[in-house]
């Protein structure tokens, strides 16, 4: 009913309905979501160009935060001095975003929570990467639309010369929908972006060659890959993400460092929910809790009680704390005003697309001011070439505009050139300057031609976009922080986005476990001064060292009978003097454990086979493919009886022959024929039959042209000919290999050598010498040797290692006496004392 023509009749529903359809769009276009041209929402975007205009460049010195959110609130964004500040904030945070826009200076905020301090106190300017965002912003390369009062203008997106809203990310919520844009690698973005523009049709996998996945700004560790491409072909997805630990063991007793916790955790919430859990008993064998973290970097240290399992207590607080959390990705951001859900390439192709238009309508602006400023030096040349005349008609006239119109009508010149001549100094009529004036005009017709040639050619429009991209991954980009790791369970596809090359494993004595690519190990003549292959702590030294390639299986022997296995690329790749990653955190360790044997293969054969051989003198012989599948908490290799342990694990063809060394001083060559095959849990069979309390030291395969070395406690040594030993039937007593007494001691290992060999000796005490094999008398089996090591009688040789090189890495140990080990006595055979039995 009209009242009056006052009151109008509405239906209630439809009232509503149009009412919050217009508020939801306010918020979504005018609020929440960003641009997917610039990355940015209205806010951010009204806080740099109010920033800008205000001159607040890198260069300059810093402003009140008041003041500039003044500024904001006042022209731009009516919407609470709070959402300014905050936003503000934010883009100053290093642990918020991932390339900060704003140059904070005074209290922004730390990563335990703790606010920033009031805008009164705190001051800020642009960021140097925030100008490549501005850059070009005058040269009308964008729209400009009144503000909301319509007293001023703002942009309605800003030139964004480099792709922001992958770089920096994005999170809002609007109304019915949701913005959670994670930060990425501003080197790995543009590389994506060139092969986007050289190839058009390339795939969303193939970019992922290049765009690994989210880059967080607190570091932490990606857990897999699968979530991450969902994520990039359908614009939604889940990643996990994990604090970086490290298990370190110290006198005794086992501590986890955390140095990188997930994106977005609050740290000191984070410490407080594991002190909750072990108060509330939830978790058991953390004994105490501390947080380290200075300005050098974060470090959450975790001690753990003597009798606790490090890698349990991990996985407990990854599974009930903030150490491991969840990223859900949304790729959703504003099309030409509409909220759209973008794969990772309809991401690129729209950025690609605005800075093509950005490219044009900046050449347009150049061509226009050149072409104008050509015409008025035009001008000027008639003027120059005809100064008597002019000089003449200007005298003549007697108003201004009569002189103009004279000069238009005389000499065919337009109003703006007519002026500029009667603007124009004497000082010009100089000959200096008229060859200036001409060298002005060449260069500008040579701009002209130009900039013509670009808007004709959007090979040349892509071309310049690709070569200003590179200039800013040039100046700003980095490394990577967040490291991707492989998750067993949802990336079964992994290799196909790994690709197989050469690559070199090293594994120290203290179990620290590094990947290199093979290249790092340029060749060297003999005798050159070599590389230096890792930096090691004071008692380790690299024990094993091997090429193979990244999809190469790795198997892990242990003492217990257990095997783990890694693939080549699941270790993490390290600089080459970097000392590498304790093995501890990439298998399940027990702390009884230590690894005795390290084996490398493509491809598990069933004509080949693994031997085993355990301290109490048995043997047992595998097809290789029974350990084809091993599952991520290990696999029992082989069942040991009581009190035994495993010694050694060797491939075989087959065919071949085996010697066992024991604490006695006895040693067995028998045919690898007289062991049978046996199913993997077996114990297996004898192989020596020992005398008393004896004990198997080592095992080895017989290889031509090689020699037994023997180790005693008390540091001597000798190597003798294998075919001194004869061959003999498996489980015999063995034949004597080293005459034992008080002066000699027990028998602690035995090697297969040759005089390219080194060989590493370590005491009780952690003293360590490095000898060259060659170095070593050859003697008889009857011989008992030379003194390889001075001991006391407090020390003993515990433990002898052979050095694995390769003639190829030869000269990498050559500079490693030193520096490798940083614990290798510079000496070969300290005394040679020859003691017949």
């Amino acid at each position: 009913m009209n009242n009056g023509g006052n009151v109008l009749p509405v239906d209630i529903s439809n009232e509503m309905k149009k009412s919050y359809i217009d508020y939801a769009m306010s918020v979504i276009v005018g609020r929440a979501l960003p641009d997917v041209r610039d990355g940015l929402k209205p806010v951010h975007r009204r806080i740099l160009y109010s920033m800008h205009e205000l001159g607040l460049t890198p260069d300059k010195g810093f402003r009140k935060c008041a003041r500039i959110v003044g500024d904001v609130l006042g022209k731009y964004h009516p919407h609470g001095d709070t959402a300014v500040y905050d936003a503000l904030v934010r883009m100053a945070q290093d642990f918020s975003i991932r390339y900060t826009l704003v140059n904070g200076h005074g209290n922004f905020g730390s990563v335990d929570g703790d606010s920033a301090a009031a805008m009164r106190y705190t001051e800020a300017r642009m960021q140097k990467i925030t100008s490549e965002l501005l850059r070009d912003i005058n040269k009308d390369t964008v729209d400009f639309i009144p503000n909301f009062d319509g007293e001023e203008q703002e942009p309605s997106v800003i030139p964004s010369r480099f792709p922001n809203l992958l770089v920096n990310g994005s999170a809002g919520i609007a109304v019915g929908m949701a913005t959670n844009i994670p930060p990425h690698n501003l080197t790995e973005v543009i590389n994506g972006i060139n092969m986007l523009i050289d190839n058009p049709d390339v795939s969303i996998l193939e970019l992922m060659s290049e765009i690994k996945g989210p880059d967080f700004p607190t570091y932490g560790i990606i857990m897999g890959k699968s979530g991450i491409r969902k994520a990039y072909e359908t614009g939604r997805g889940k990643v996990v993400i994990r604090a970086k630990a490290d298990i370190q063991e110290v006198k005794g007793r086992h501590r986890i460092v955390v140095t990188e916790i997930p994106y977005q955790v609050n740290k000191a919430k984070l410490i407080e929910s594991i002190a909750g859990l072990v108060r509330d008993k939830k978790i058991n064998g953390i004994s105490d809790l501390r947080d380290e973290s200075d300005r050098e970097g974060m470090r959450i240290v975790i001690e753990l009680k003597r009798d606790a399992n490090p890698n349990v207590i991990l996985n407990q607080l990854y599974k009930h704390t903030k150490m491991q959390d969840t990223f859900g990705i949304i790729m959703l951001a504003l099309v030409n005003g509409e909220p759209r859900v973008l794969n990772l390439k309809e991401v690129l192709v729209n950025y690609v697309d605005f800075q093509k238009e950005i490219i044009r309508r900046r050449t347009q602006y150049d061509l226009n001011k050149a072409q104008a400023r050509a015409h008025i030096l035009e001008g000027l040349r008639i003027a120059l070439d005809h100064i008597d005349e002019v000089i003449s008609l200007i005298r003549a006239s007697k108003t201004t505009n009569e002189a103009k119109e004279g000069l238009m009508n005389k000499f065919g010149l337009s109003e703006k050139q007519a002026t500029a001549i009667l603007d124009m100094k004497l000082q010009r009529l100089t000959g200096l300057e008229r060859e200036k004036i001409e060298e002005e005009y060449r260069k500008l017709m040579e701009l002209i031609k130009s900039l013509k040639e670009i808007l004709s050619d959007e090979d040349l429009v892509l071309q310049i976009i690709k070569d200003e991209l590179n200039e800013i991954k040039a100046k700003y980009g980095d490394e990577r922080r967040s490291e991707i790791v492989m998750d067993e369970q949802n990336d079964i596809d992994i290799e196909d986005l790994i690709q197989e090359k050469d690559v070199v494993i090293t594994l120290t004595h203290a179990g620290y476990i590094k990947r290199l690519p093979i290249d790092t190990y340029s060749a060297q003549r003999r005798g050159g001064r070599g590389i230096q292959a890792m930096s090691t702590k004071e008692d380790d030294f690299v024990e094993h060292i091997f090429t193979t390639t990244t999809h190469n299986n790795i198997l892990f022997f242990t003492n217990t009978g257990r095997v783990y296995q890694l693939k080549a690329y699941q270790i993490p790749e390290a600089g080459r003097i970097a000392k590498g990653t304790n093995l501890i955190n990439l298998i399940p360790l027990n702390s009884d454990e230590r690894i005795q044997t390290v084996l490398y293969l493509n491809e598990f054969k069933e004509d080949s086979y693994l031997i085993m051989g355990t301290k109490n003198g048995l043997i047992k012989k595998t097809s290789l493919d029974k350990y084809s599948s091993i599952r991520k908490n290990g696999l029992n290799a082989i069942n040991l009886r009581d009190n035994d342990e495993l010694i050694s694990v060797r491939p075989t063809d087959g065919d071949s022959e085996i010697i066992y060394a024991t604490k006695n001083g006895y040693a067995i060559r028998f045919s690898e024929k007289d062991v049978r095959p046996m199913g993997r849990t077996a114990s297996g069979v004898k192989a020596i039959t020992l005398r008393g309390s004896d004990e198997v030291v080592s095992m080895e395969v017989v290889k031509e042209n090689e020699e037994l070395l023997v180790v005693s406690e008390n540091g001597f040594g000798k190597r003798t000919p294998v075919n001194e030993y004869s061959l003999q039937k498996r489980g015999g007593k063995g034949v004597i290999t080293y005459k034992i007494s008080e002066k000699t001691g027990n028998v602690i290992g035995a090697r297969l050598v040759d005089d390219n060999d080194q060989l590493m000796l370590i005491n009780t005490n952690g003293i360590a010498i490095r000898i060259n094999v060659s170095d070593i008398s050859t003697t008889s089996r009857n011989a008992m040797g030379v003194t390889l090591m001075k001991t006391t009688e407090e020390e003993k040789v515990v433990t002898m290692a052979k050095v694995n090189i390769s003639d190829d890495e030869n000269d990498i140990d050559d500079e490693n006496d030193d520096t490798e080990a940083n614990v290798a006595i510079d000496a070969n055979v300290v005394e040679e004392e020859n003691i017949e039995e």
